[in-house]
């Protein structure tokens, strides 16, 4: 069994982000994680980042959850793509809503991901060759299941708050449903208990991408020396266009031609929409495998916290102790305000204590990301207002 890494920051530097402590934990034989789908993962890794300070008695966690495409540098200089602060830096880092003078904030890459966490792409210890789609169906309670070990191998008891957007709110959900008595806040931003057909169907559209491309080679790419790339490319065309709103896409591109003064009568990219989506594509290859995103969107197709629960959702959170803040907004077409909104009338129902809001935005589902006055501020307050509860100093 592999020791836990030092709890401290690193030297990281700051102009690359925050500072941060990059870790990989690996759990053998005996300590197997036990999957949903009756199968047990072993061995497997996890990697995560942690940034700022662990207090004496361990009550100042915050476990930031990412979403499909993110992964565990939420506010640092990411080793593939290059780009500093990480995908949330507006959020995360000193003197922001996730206080790192004040907050340890762990973030760690999802059980099927592709950045040192035991994925698809990692070498099945039964063949010597990479899983492929020989690796077992994950789901979000898999994932979730995954982070209470590492924070177990951490001596890490209780979170003071868990918080994601997307899929990360998925998790959130689960967490707080799972382990109410270890969650003593809860932030899920621009989700839902459970996953439409609408979203479904736009997986499957980028799943079949995947798979059509010749180069996929029935998930065996890694060991015949090929990558599905236009396919994974299409792939992420497809569900880039769901993360915006049709205003955005007026506003950041019209109908405006790219690089020309008129059209070509062909099929090149004569509208900027169209380079834009290209250009998503292709940077998105270089960072993340194709077979991942089979299994992650996958897990999130699967994911219905009522089903779970005898069908009432307000079930998962009876008798919960945990404060909750549901975020939403009103672009999102993906995870619109109504879903969000069920997951509050359940909170109700259960009794939580819980608030809500909903932010006037164009921006579409990826407002999580993007700077948003209000969510900034009322996420800062809810933190403020839950640390002094939880007795934290300022």
């Amino acid at each position: 069994m592999s020791k836990s890494r030092e709890l401290k920051t690193g030297p990281t530097a700051a102009a690359d982000g925050v500072e941060a402590v990059s870790a990989v934990e690996t759990f053998g034989p005996e300590t197997p994680l036990a999957l949903d789908c009756g199968v047990s993962l072993s061995p497997f890794t996890i990697a995560y980042q942690t940034y700022g300070t662990l207090n004496a008695d361990k009550s100042n966690v915050v476990l930031v959850c990412h979403a499909l495409t993110g992964d565990q540098y939420v506010a640092s200089r990411h080793p593939i793509t290059g780009k500093p602060g990480g995908w949330w830096p507006q959020m995360v880092g000193p003197g922001l809503p996730i206080d790192t003078n004040r907050f340890f904030v762990i973030c760690q890459n999802v059980i099927g991901g592709c950045m040192g966490t035991t994925g698809p792409m990692d070498i099945d210890p039964a063949t010597g060759k990479p899983y492929g789609l020989s690796f077992p169906v994950i789901t979000i309670g898999d994932m979730v299941r995954a982070q209470a070990m590492l924070l177990d191998r951490l001596d890490i008891k209780d979170i003071f708050c868990v918080i994601g957007g997307s899929m990360g709110g998925m998790q959130v959900l689960q967490w707080a449903a799972a382990y109410p008595e270890r969650v003593f806040s809860a932030i899920p931003i621009a989700t839902a208990a459970r996953h439409s057909a609408q979203n479904i169907a736009f997986h499957e559209v980028g799943r079949q991408a995947i798979m059509a491309d010749p180069e996929w080679r029935g998930g065996a790419y890694l060991d015949e020396g090929t990558t599905p790339a236009k396919g994974l490319a299409v792939a992420r065309m497809a569900a880039h266009i769901t993360y915006l709103s049709e205003a955005a896409l007026h506003r950041k591109f019209g109908r405006n031609l790219q690089n020309r003064e008129k059209i070509t009568y062909g099929f090149d990219a004569d509208f900027q929409i169209e380079s834009y989506l290209r250009h998503q594509g292709s940077t998105f290859v270089d960072r993340f495998d194709a077979n991942s995103y089979l299994y992650i969107t996958r897990a999130m197709d699967y994911f219905d916290l009522a089903a779970d629960y005898g069908g009432v959702l307000a079930n998962a959170f009876k008798g919960t102790a945990t404060r909750f803040c549901v975020v939403s907004f009103t672009s999102d077409w993906l995870f619109p305000t109504s879903d969000n909104r069920q997951v509050v009338q359940a909170l109700n129902a259960a009794a939580a204590n819980v608030s809500f809001v909903e932010i006037a935005t164009d921006k579409g589902h990826d407002a999580f990301l993007l700077d948003e006055p209000e969510m900034f501020s009322t996420l800062r307050g809810f933190i403020g207002s839950a640390a002094k509860r939880r007795g934290l100093a300022e």
